[in-house]
C-alpha cells in the first residue's frame, strides 16, 4: 500500500526565486518591522511570520482560507499547510 501525502494541499508548491527582494507590505504600512516573510501559494501575497509582531501570513489565511504558504527566506525550502498542520520540505 502506499503511503498517503501529510496534506493534499502540499502537491503543487511554486518554485521561489531567491535573489528576489520581498518585503511585508502591510507592515511597511504600519511603520512595523518583520522577522522572516512567507509566500502564500495560491495567490502569492507576502506576509510576516509568526515570530513577527503582526503575523500577517496567518492573519491572510484567516482572511482568505488560502492553505499554503512558503518560506520567503534565502536557501530555505519548505512549506506549511494552515489547515491540515503539515510541514513538508521540497
Amino acid at each position: 500500500m502506499e503511503a498517503k501525502p501529510p496534506c493534499s494541499h502540499l502537491g503543487s508548491l511554486t518554485e521561489i526565486i531567491e535573489d528576489k527582494q520581498y518585503i511585508c507590505p502591510e507592515c511597511v504600512a504600519l511603520g512595523d518591522q518583520w522577522v522572516h516573510l512567507r509566500v502564500c501559494q495560491t495567490c502569492g501575497h507576502v506576509g510576516c511570520c509568526d515570530n513577527s509582531k503582526n503575523k500577517h501570513a496567518t492573519r491572510h489565511f484567516h482572511t482568505t482560507h488560502h492553505p499554503v504558504i512558503t518560506s520567503a527566506e534565502p536557501g530555505e525550502r519548505w512549506a506549511w499547510c494552515y489547515i491540515d498542520s503539515a510541514f513538508a520540505e521540497y
